[in-house]
Formats: C-alpha cells, structure tokens, sequence
C-alpha cells in the first residue's frame, strides 16, 4: 500500500518556517529510506575525516565537528521526542531548545569520535524503529513544538534536511 505522507514533502504549515531551508535539501523518496541510508552515510564521512580535523575550529566561536556530531545526535533526540509526543496524541505543547546551550554542556570535546559515531547509530536506529511502528494516521497529527505547529512527518523531513545542511558546512568550511 502507498503511504503518500513518506514519500511526499510535509505541506505548509505543517511547521515553522524556520524549517523550510532543511526540508528543501531533501531529495525526492521515501523519507524513511533517506533516514536509513544516513544511517551509514553519515558515520562514513566523519570516519572519512582526518583524525585533526575533529577538534577543528575554522573561527573562535565555531564548533568542531565533534560538536555538530553531538548537535546531530541532540537535536535528532529532541526532535524524536517531539514527533513521538505529538503521534501519541499529547496536545502539551513542547519547549524549543537552546542548541548552543546544548553544545556548551555536552562537553563534546571530551568524547572520542567512536563513541559518538556509536550514539549516533543508536539514536537513530531508535528513531528508525520510532517511524516504522507508526500508525499511518499519527504520521500528520499536528502539535504545538516551540513557536509553531509540528507534524511527525515534518520531524522526519527536518532530521534529514538537517543532517545535510551540517555536512555542507563541514564541507564547506572544515575540509576545503
């Protein structure tokens, strides 16, 4: 059976616009394929990374790539929970949070690489299971998450959107 609502871009106003930019990145598939298939892809390009380039700043005030992993693994938990939340029926509107807050309190810089390469595939292999369990009509249930409506399927294009944004940067900025 088609299940139009992973294969097809969350409508407007099924989240904030702040999204937008992420959900766009996106390609065109199953959303859950696209989840899966980072699954792999995105341990492979940090493990791709040279072993000096995981403490590296390209400004003061920049995180390392051992802090956008750790902000890949929070915010894909925060954003977990809120499409968890919102599938279940809960009608508590949800907090924002502060990611930069976050990144100064993870101590990320304390962690070694292969112990957040194995987080990361645990968060998201729970996100995974997360999606897969979900009855069809939970997936376009709306709820209140920081100052705007929320979908679980915008959850999931917005977790994929994000990872790429962050690997753009640290293309980009880290290993040019």
């Amino acid at each position: 059976m088609s299940k139009p609502y992973r294969t097809r871009r969350p409508e407007p106003g099924t989240y904030s616009n702040y999204y937008q930019p992420y959900i766009d990145k996106v390609p065109e598939g199953d959303i859950l394929q696209t989840l899966a298939a980072n699954l792999d892809a995105l341990p492979a390009f940090f493990e791709a990374m040279p072993a000096g380039k995981w403490d590296y700043r390209y400004a003061p005030d920049k995180w390392t790539p051992k802090d956008i992993l750790q902000h890949l693994i929070d915010t894909e938990r925060v954003f977990s929970y809120r499409a968890l939340c919102i599938a279940r029926g809960d009608t508590t509107p949800l907090p924002s949070f502060d990611e930069n807050r976050f990144a100064r309190e993870a101590f990320a810089e304390r962690r070694h690489p292969e112990a957040l390469l194995a987080e990361y595939r645990a968060v998201r292999t729970a996100t995974l299971f997360l999606y897969l369990e979900l009855p069809d009509e939970a997936w376009l249930r709306q709820g209140q998450a920081g100052s705007g409506v929320l979908t679980p399927q915008a959850v999931a294009w917005c977790l994929a959107g994000h990872e790429l944004h962050h690997l753009d940067v640290l293309r980009t900025r880290y290993l040019d």
